[in-house]
């Protein structure tokens, strides 16, 4: 069973920052010590400075995780934001599947659909939507690894809200960075470079200028959603972003962007910052706004860190 302790490196920093951000954001959520400090009293209360000795183990018996009791589990760290993941395949195309509401992960409406994108959204099936970082792991604990997907299948991850599509108005202004790889030798390592993605994102670290001194509070992560694609002979990992730069005035932008990409390309996946990954059936870490990807027959521009 994976556990956020047991993970290495980059998956361990961001599912920390996850948490880390959930209790900045709902500080009535944080799980207090047993062990306070008391004003002396007749009562033998506790001298100022004395620690309270606590019975872990009895303590321990009354926390119940999603991983013990994955129906009525009370340790719960919310995150900054709820998220919603789909999955489509060619074995779900014009099947209207049953989706079982669960205790543990409430339904909430499927958002309204954009017109232009209503007949694809008609393939596309919501799982579940999840707002803790407990409830994330349930999931993942629960679904199929990219590895063992299909052809032709996608996992989408996005924020709760938001659907997966260019017409969406949270992503019609935005864009998306990118990276191909060859299957076969991608096999054994695609399941992680998910994990670290949907991991990222759901931490808010894709965008350091979140945290920087310039942002202004309240300024809205670039990101909202990733997305992790089967092929017959390559893999697709893919960030989407509500903005991308548009010209010479983007400046501060287009250094914002490039900073989601090279943090995807080098914290993420685990490159070197000046490696180059571009080959047969591989592609290096792109960016392309989903203007320019409409655009038949021609590449448009593309940012590339």
């Amino acid at each position: 069973m994976a556990s956020v302790s047991s993970l290495p490196g980059p998956a361990l920093q961001a599912s920390r920052s996850a948490v880390q951000a959930a209790l900045a954001e709902h500080p009535d959520a944080e799980v207090h010590s047993a062990a306070k400090d008391s004003e002396v009293g007749d009562d033998g209360s506790l001298e100022p400075g004395e620690i309270q000795e606590v019975d872990m183990q009895a303590q321990a018996e009354t926390i119940r995780t999603v991983f013990s009791d994955p129906k009525n589990f009370n340790v719960k760290h919310p995150l900054y934001s709820p998220w919603t993941l789909w999955f489509d395949s060619p074995a779900t195309k014009g099947r209207n599947l049953p989706q079982t509401p669960s205790t543990a992960f409430p339904q909430t409406p499927v958002p309204q659909t954009p017109g232009a994108a209503l007949g694809w959204m008609e393939d596309i099936k919501r799982v579940i939507n999840f707002d803790s970082v407990e409830e994330f792991w349930g999931l993942y604990n629960n679904i199929v690894p990219p590895s063992q997907l299909p052809q032709k299948a996608n996992y989408y991850l996005f924020k709760e809200g938001i659907i997966p599509a260019w017409e969406d108005e949270a992503n019609k202004a935005g864009g998306k960075w990118s990276i191909q790889l060859p299957k076969e030798k991608n096999r054994g390592n695609v399941d992680k470079m998910w994990l670290y993605t949907m991991l990222a994102a759901i931490g808010e670290t894709f965008d350091p200028y979140l945290t920087s001194d310039e942002a202004p509070p309240g300024t809205q992560s670039l990101v909202t959603g990733v997305i992790v694609s089967t092929r017959p002979q390559f893999y697709r990992l893919s960030i989407w972003t509500r903005l991308a730069p548009s010209g010479v005035d983007d400046d501060k932008l287009r250094e914002r962007i490039e900073a989601v990409g090279r943090h995807f390309k080098t914290a993420v996946l685990g490159y070197n910052d000046s490696q180059k990954l571009a080959g047969p059936l591989a592609t290096d870490v792109e960016f392309q706004s989903h203007k320019d990807s409409e655009k038949k027959g021609k590449s448009g521009r593309k940012i590339v860190v």
